[in-house]
């Protein structure tokens, strides 16, 4: 089943299946690893939470956004992810 892309300024959005919310959420952080597995439930994070595959228009980089509701969330995750 084709998901539905999401168009924004900086972004051309793919939504991950395993989203409980496909919000493109307030703070967000993106992650220049195509294929690095994201387990954003191990986070224990406090807020809702989406993550993407991203297209950067700025300089045509694929990668993975992922966005917060909170901006604390979006620091531990920048502090604990570590790429595979």
């Amino acid at each position: 089943m084709a998901l539905q892309t999401i168009t924004t300024d900086d972004y051309l959005l793919y939504p991950s299946p395993r989203n409980a919310h496909r919000v493109v959420f307030e703070f967000q952080t993106f992650v220049p690893h195509p294929y690095a597995l994201i387990d954003l439930p191990s986070f224990d994070l406090a807020g809702r939470y989406s993550l993407f595959s991203a297209h950067r228009k700025a300089d045509a980089k694929m990668g993975q956004l992922v966005t917060f509701e909170l901006e604390g969330d979006q620091q531990r995750f920048e502090r604990l992810f570590v790429p595979d």
